[in-house]
């Protein structure tokens, strides 16, 4: 798993507040959105993302991940507005 992606790929989907809009966002499929997601929350074995039918929620744990990414994101990685 690409680290980086994936915590781009996660803020996406907190901006966006859903996995689809994120995935257009990033041009990515909301399968791999979901998926890379979902492997986070696996490998930090805690749930980031309170899911609905209709919206996607920060957990707690989420913000406070949130918040920590970013801080430590770099300003090379932040999307440039061009």
């Amino acid at each position: 798993m690409d680290r980086l992606q994936t915590l781009r790929v996660f803020q996406a989907v907190a901006d966006a507040g859903g996995f689809a809009a994120a995935a257009r966002a990033l041009d990515l499929s909301a399968a791999s959105v979901t998926r890379m997601v979902a492997d986070l929350e696996a490998q930090l074995g805690v749930r980031l993302l309170q899911r609905t039918t209709r919206r996607v929620a920060l957990t707690d744990e989420g913000a406070a991940y949130r918040s920590g990414c970013g801080a430590s994101w770099p300003i090379w990685m932040k999307p440039m507005p061009w």
